[in-house]
Order: structure tokens, then C-alpha cells, then sequence
């Protein structure tokens, strides 16, 4: 099948790309053109045609769609980079997703979309009885869950065949550096996470099968729900951080939840990884080089001071 992908380079896009690739789609990469992302493409060199663009751009867009079967849009700007430029991250989220549909409705045989959406849609759910259907309410807790619910919105009323997931969280198999938002999401927060190369292997299922008009939550399973701090603690222990220190977390409610992945996994067979698997894999793909492990007794505290400095909680308590 002749596939668009767009966001190819991307943490999920790219895993897709290869189980994509695997089963012998012809894949037409879309994705901005950086360091990462040429990286990335030399890898694939020669075995899918690689087109540099960006969603911001309806020429881009429309070249990029025109001749396509099928198109996978996870092209996006996600948190936390959502915040440093609001007007650019509507332009790409919303905008970006509204030429991907025009330019399919244009098409003379109209192309079949998947969209990656996100359980953050959901809101504040943590006060109420797991786990999050897709007979849910929506409601947008920021700029990002509203992209995507405006999106979803955009796709349903499309008048393309479409399926939308949403998917739990997707840890990368890379170094994911620390951020302030880290310290937000409060410790017991429910928690549910999906191995990228799982998430690959759903989407690469759903071609073939009857998933059309249908929303479905794409998580780990049973397996996979955890606390917040059973990711953390595992994450930073790998890397050879160690825990940080309760006081150092808010406790605001944070957009996340375990989701009913009941339907998905009847009709996509993905889930493959546990909890420990998806650690195992995550903490492997980031341990910090054997010269840098060797002296990690000796930097351990000031890179915990370092990392502690971005919590506002951890600062207010002086």
C-alpha cells in the first residue's frame, strides 16, 4: 500500500516507519528537515522516499498527500516544546492537521487517515474510577489537549474514512533530558504506558483491519499501569540518579490515566511489553556510557542538585 507518514523521524513515527517497512508498504516520508531528522533518514536511505516539508506549508502538504493510499499523520509539536511557541504549535497541530484533510479531499481516488491523538483529552480524571473510555467526556486542560480535540473533531467530520488513536504515554528509546514538567505530574498519578515498538505494531495491524470510524485507545494493558513514581523511581535508578525526594512533586491533577484498551487489543493483538519490559528497554537505550558510570558516585549529587533546581515545589520549600 502507498502510505504518507508524516512526522517519520519522530519517537512513534519512526518505530512505524520500520514495521511499515517490514511488511512491504511503500512509505512517503514527511518531516521537517534537521540534524535528528537526516540522522534518522540515513538510516532508511534507499527504502522509502523521503520528502522534507513542513505542515505549515499547503504546497508541502498537498505534494507530500497527492497519490497516497492511505495516510499516518503524527506529525505534531507535543509538551513541553507546545509552550514555547503557542502560535506555532496551533499553526502545526490544528492548522497543519485541517491541509493534511484538504489536501486528501482533493484527491481523485480520497486517501484513508490514521491521526495520532492522546489520552491527555480526556482532562483531570483522577478522582474518578479507572479506567478512561472512549465513551468519555472530552475536556482540554491545555493548548495541547485542545489541539487535539479540535483535530479529532476536524477528522470526524472529514468525510474521509478515518481512525483515530489515542495513545497512552510513549516513552522513547532515547535520552529524554529533564524537565520542570516532570516535577508537575503528582507521584500516585495513575500512570499507563506503551512500548513504541508496541504502538508500531498496532498501527501497522490496523491497516488490515475493520477499524474504520472507530476511536480506539492504544496503552499497554494491565501490565502496563502503574503510578507515576513506579515509572520515575525505575527511570532514574537506571540512569544512576536515583529517586528524588517527595517534596520536590506538585500535587495538582495531571491529564493521564489508565485507559480500557479492551477493543484495541481484540482487534490489533499489539500488546507485547510489560511494565519491566518497557523499562528494561527504556533504561538500556539511556544508560549513560561506562566512563560516565564509573565516576557517577562522584557527580551523582550535583546532577541530582541540578535536576532538582527545575522544581518549583523543591525551591519554594527554602
Amino acid at each position: 500500500m502507498k502510505i504518507l507518514l508524516t512526522g517519520a523521524f519522530g519517537n512513534v513515527g519512526f518505530h512505524t516507519l520500520q514495521e511499515l517497512l517490514k511488511r512491504g508498504h511503500t512509505v512517503r516520508c514527511f518531516d521537517l528537515r534537521n540534524q535528528a531528522t537526516e540522522k534518522k533518514a540515513r538510516q532508511i536511505q534507499g527504502k522509502a522516499e523521503i520528502v522534507w516539508g513542513n505542515l505549515t506549508n499547503t504546497p508541502s502538504v498537498e505534494a507530500a498527500v497527492a497519490g497516497q493510499e492511505l495516510i499516518i499523520h503524527f506529525g505534531a509539536i507535543i509538551p513541553p516544546a507546545v509552550d514555547e511557541n503557542k502560535q506555532l504549535a496551533y499553526d502545526v497541530n490544528v492548522n497543519g492537521t485541517r491541509r493534511i484533510i484538504e489536501a486528501a479531499q482533493k484527491q481523485p481516488i480520497k486517501p484513508r487517515i490514521f491521526f495520532s491523538s492522546t489520552l491527555d483529552v480526556f482532562g483531570h480524571t483522577q478522582d474518578k474510577e479507572p479506567p478512561r473510555r472512549v465513551t468519555d467526556p472530552m475536556q482540554a486542560t491545555d493548548d495541547y489537549s485542545s489541539h487535539k480535540i479540535e483535530s479529532e473533531g476536524m477528522i470526524r467530520n472529514s468525510g474521509l474514512e478515518w481512525c483515530i488513536f489515542r495513545f497512552a504515554d510513549v516513552p522513547p528509546l532515547s535520552p529524554r533530558p529533564p524537565h520542570p514538567i516532570m516535577f508537575t505530574i503528582p507521584l500516585d498519578t495513575r500512570f499507563e504506558m506503551v512500548h513504541p515498538f508496541d504502538v508500531a505494531f498496532a498501527v501497522a495491524n490496523a491497516i488490515e483491519r475493520p477499524v474504520w470510524g472507530k476511536i480506539l485507545l492504544i496503552g499497554g494493558g494491565k501490565s502496563c499501569q502503574v503510578r507515576y513514581r513506579d515509572y520515575l523511581r525505575s527511570s532514574l535508578e537506571g540512569s544512576g540518579v536515583g529517586m528524588l525526594p517527595e517534596e520536590a512533586f506538585g500535587h495538582e491533577p495531571y491529564c493521564t490515566d489508565w485507559l480500557d484498551t479492551t477493543e484495541s487489543q481484540e482487534l490489533l493483538q499489539y500488546q507485547r511489553h510489560s511494565f519491566e519490559e518497557i523499562m528494561r528497554d527504556v533504561n538500556k537505550a539511556t544508560r549513560p556510557p561506562a566512563p560516565i558510570r564509573l565516576i557517577m558516585p562522584l557527580l551523582r549529587p550535583s546532577i541530582r542538585k541540578s535536576i532538582l533546581k527545575m522544581s518549583p515545589y523543591w525551591q519554594a520549600r527554602k
